[in-house]
C-alpha cells in the first residue's frame, strides 16, 4: 500500500484552518492524535507470521529501497514480534507493515562526526573532513551503507507510528494502535497526546515549539490526525496525502551572521548572480555560510552591505536566505553595493536586460558559462545523465576532452576511467600496524576507474534516445524551459522544421510570446550552434520527435489556473493533459483567465476568480474536459 506525504500547515492559522475544514467534512467534534513530526527517513517493515522479513524505505512512496540487512542491527527494531501482539484481536497475522521513522539520535550525530574528524586528521594532516550536515542526512546515509557492520556502529533509533492497515489490529483509531504498537514490542514516541478538542491540539503545537531544543534529537513539526479509523476512512485522501492528517511546520528559526562579501556567480546563459557569503551559522540543523541575492533589485531591496549584521533563515526549512539586515548594528563605513561592469570570469564587459533586471556577460566563450550549460545539459530534466557530476565536468573540461555538449558523445571508456575524482588516496594499503607510520604512505589522485568509467558510458550512450524535446530543452536556449521546449516540439517536430520557423510562425504557438521566438531565432541563427546541432545529429541524437498521436488542438488561446488539490491528478499533470489540447496552465488568477479549476481547499484563487466572474470547474468536469478536449456547455 502507497505511503503518503503529508499536506502541510506553515502557520498555526493554517492549522486551524485544516481544523475547521476538516470538522466541516465529517459534520461533528473531533478527537485528534498529535505526534512530534520526527526529522528522520521513513520506512516500512514487513512481518510474515510474526517474523521481520523486509525493510524498504519510502523511495517515492510506491518503490522504496530494500535496507532489510541494515535495519536488522538497529537495537530498538524487533526482529519478531511479541506473542501477546499476536494474541490480540489481529485478523491477519501472515503479513503485517508497520511504518515508522529512523532518526540518528544528537548525541549519536555528534559522535559520529567527531569520530569522521579524528579519522581524516590521522590520514592526512590538514585535510577537510566530510561531515553530515545534520542528523537526518547522517540518518539517510547509514541507513543506505552497503556494509551493515558501518550501520551497526552508527547508533540508529526508530519512532513507529502506524500499519499500512491499521484496522486489522483491532484498534479503532490511532491513540489504540500506538499502544498496540508498543506491546508488539516497537519504539514508540512518549511524546504524543489525545486531545479532544481544537485548542488542545494548538496547546500541543505550541508546547512542542518551546521544547523542541531539549529533546535528544530532531523535530521539525508535529503531524496532526483525525484519531479514527472510520472517520479517516471517511475523510480519504487526495492524489498525494491523507485528507485526515496535517504536518504542522515549525516557523522558519532565524540566526544572525556577519556578511563578508557579495561575490557573482555566472549562469548557463551569461546571468550575474549576487551571492551572499556571510559567516557560517547553524541553521535548522545544518551549517550554511552562503545565499543567493538573485540580482541587484533583490540587493537594493533588502539593502544589504558587507559588514552588515544580517538575519539568515531556511525557506521551507531547505533553501538558505537572507531576510534582512539589522539597521542599529550596520557599520558607519558600509556601502551600497555594486555590480560588477566585467564578468568576474572572462572578463568580458557586462549588460544589463533591456527588458529586465538581469545583468549578463556578453561572452559565449566564458568559461563559466560552459560549465553551466554542460552541467545543465546532464541534468535530470535534460539527457538525464546520471554520475556526469560538477567535479567530473570540471575534470573534462579541463583535460581539453570537452568543450561542448556534443563531446560527450566522443568519449571512451578509456578516457573516463583516467579522470580524476577529486579526492586523495593513500598508494598503498595501510596495515593497523603501520597506522601510526601514516607519513610514509604516499597520496595521490583518486580515479573513476574501468568500473565507475563503464556506467557512464552506458549512461552517456543511453541518453542518445531521449526525445527531441529533451534535447531541445538540453540546449539551454535562453526563455526555453521545460513547458516552451514541449510546446515548441508539439508544432515543430524536427530540428530541421524548427531551424525554417519564422517569428511569426513560433509566436502563433500558444505560450511563446516575441520575447522567446527571438531568443530561438538568434540561438539558430548562429553558425556554432548550428554546427552544434550537426554534430549531435551525427551522434545519433533524436532530433525529431513522433507528434502522430497529438491531441487536437481545440484548447488553443484558452488559459486555465488550478488552485486546492485535485482527487486524480497532482498540479503538474493536470496542467500537462490540459497543455496537450493546446491549453495555457498560469498560476495566477487575471481578466485573462478563461477557466479555474478548483480542487479541494481551493483558496484565494477561487475568490479572486468569483470575483471576476471568470468560470470555475469542479474536477468532474475537468475529468471531461481531459477525456474529450472539448469545453463544458
Amino acid at each position: 500500500m502507497r505511503m503518503y506525504s503529508l499536506d502541510n500547515a506553515m502557520d498555526l492559522d493554517e492549522l486551524d484552518a485544516w481544523l475547521k475544514r476538516t470538522r466541516q467534512a465529517v459534520e461533528q467534534p473531533l478527537a485528534y492524535t498529535c505526534e512530534l513530526k520526527i526529522d528522520g527517513t521513513s520506512i516500512a517493515l514487513t512481518y510474515e507470521e510474526g517474523l521481520l522479513m523486509r525493510a524498504a524505505t519510502r523511495g517515492d512512496g510506491i518503490t522504496g529501497e530494500d535496507v532489510t540487512a541494515n535495519i536488522r542491527t538497529i537495537r530498538d527494531v524487533p526482529l519478531r514480534l511479541r506473542p501477546q501482539a499476536l494474541q490480540s484481536d489481529i485478523t491477519d497475522r501472515e503479513r503485517i507493515e508497520v511504518r515508522g521513522e529512523v532518526y540518528m539520535p544528537k548525541s549519536s550525530f555528534e559522535r559520529l562526526n567527531a569520530l569522521i574528524e579524528a579519522e581524516s586528521a590521522e590520514k592526512a594532516e590538514g585535510s577537510q573532513p566530510r561531515l553530515f550536515a545534520n542528523p537526518r542526512n547522517a540518518a539517510a546515509g547509514s541507513l543506505r551503507q552497503k556494509d551493515p557492520l558501518i550501520t551497526a556502529g552508527r547508533d540508529l533509533a526508530t519512532f513507529m507510528y502506524a500499519l499500512a492497515n491499521p484496522s486489522a489490529t483491532g484498534a479503532q483509531g490511532q491513540w489504540q494502535l500506538l499502544d498496540w504498537l508498543r506491546q508488539a514490542g516497537f519504539h514508540v514516541n512518549p511524546n504524543i497526546a489525545y486531545c479532544t478538542n481544537e485548542q488542545e491540539v494548538r496547546t500541543f503545537c505550541e508546547q512542542a515549539i518551546n521544547t523542541r531544543n531539549d529533546l535528544p534529537y530532531d523535530i521539525d513539526g508535529v503531524v496532526v490526525k483525525v484519531d479514527s479509523f472510520s472517520l479517516q476512512r471517511q475523510l480519504g485522501y487526495t492524489a498525494k496525502a491523507p485528507r485526515w492528517a496535517i504536518a504542522y511546520k515549525f516557523p522558519p528559526e532565524e540566526k544572525t551572521s556577519i556578511l563578508r562579501d557579495i561575490v557573482v556567480q555566472v549562469g548557463r546563459t551569461g546571468v550575474l548572480t549576487p551571492v551572499a557569503e556571510f559567516d557560517p551559522v547553524l541553521v535548522a540543523g545544518s551549517t550554511v555560510s552562503r545565499a543567493t541575492l538573485h540580482n541587484l533589485d533583490e540587493v537594493r531591496r533588502k539593502d544589504v552591505r558587507v559588514g552588515d549584521t544580517v538575519v539568515v533563515r531556511k525557506a521551507g526549512d531547505v533553501i538558505p536566505e537572507i531576510v534582512g539586515h539589522i539597521e542599529t548594528l550596520r557599520p558607519v563605513d558600509a556601502r551600497e553595493w555594486q555590480m560588477p561592469v566585467e564578468c568576474p570570469s572572462c572578463g568580458s564587459p557586462v549588460f544589463k536586460d533591456v527588458d529586465g533586471v538581469a545583468y549578463r556577460c556578453a561572452s559565449a566563450e566564458c568559461p563559466a558559462q560552459r560549465l553551466e550549460r554542460l552541467g545543465h545539459w546532464v541534468s535530470r530534466g535534460a539527457m538525464d545523465i546520471d554520475g556526469l557530476g560538477p567535479r567530473i565536468i570540471d575534470n573534462l573540461v579541463e583535460a581539453g576532452l570537452v568543450r561542448d555538449v556534443a563531446d560527450f558523445y566522443n568519449l571512451t571508456v578509456e578516457q573516463l576511467s583516467t579522470l580524476e575524482t577529486g579526492q586523495l588516496k593513500y598508494a598503498r594499503q595501510m596495515s593497523p600496524q603501520k597506522r601510526e607510520k601514516i607519513g610514509d604512505f604516499e597520496q595521490v589522485p583518486e580515479l573513476v576507474g574501468e568500473l565507475v568509467a563503464s556506467k557512464l558510458f552506458d549512461q552517456i550512450q543511453a541518453s542518445k534516445e531521449q526525445p527531441f524535446s529533451r534535447v531541445l530543452f538540453g540546449l539551454g536556449i535562453r526563455n526555453v524551459g521545460k513547458t516552451v521546449a514541449d510546446l515548441i516540439v508539439n508544432h515543430f517536430p524536427s530540428a530541421d522544421e524548427l531551424c525554417q520557423a519564422s517569428e511569426e510562425q513560433l509566436t502563433s504557438v500558444e505560450g511563446v510570446g516575441p520575447v522567446i521566438a527571438r531568443t530561438i531565432i538568434e540561438f539558430l541563427q548562429t553558425p556554432d550552434n548550428l554546427k552544434l546541432i550537426e554534430e549531435l545529429r551525427q551522434a545519433g541524437l533524436q532530433l525529431r520527435q513522433d507528434v502522430s498521436e497529438r491531441k487536437p488542438q481545440t484548447l488553443v488561446g484558452k488559459t486555465f489556473v488550478l488552485t486546492g488539490t485535485l482527487e486524480k491528478y497532482s498540479r503538474d499533470q493536470a496542467e500537462a493533459l490540459l497543455k496537450q489540447y493546446g491549453a495555457r496552465a498560469s498560476g495566477s488568477v487575471s481578466a485573462k483567465t478563461s477557466y479555474v479549476v478548483a480542487g479541494e481547499s481551493a483558496g484565494s484563487k477561487l475568490a479572486k476568480a468569483r470575483d471576476l466572474g471568470i468560470p470555475i470547474l469542479d474536477e468532474f468536469q475537468f475529468d471531461k474536459i481531459i477525456a474529450s478536449g472539448e469545453l463544458p456547455d
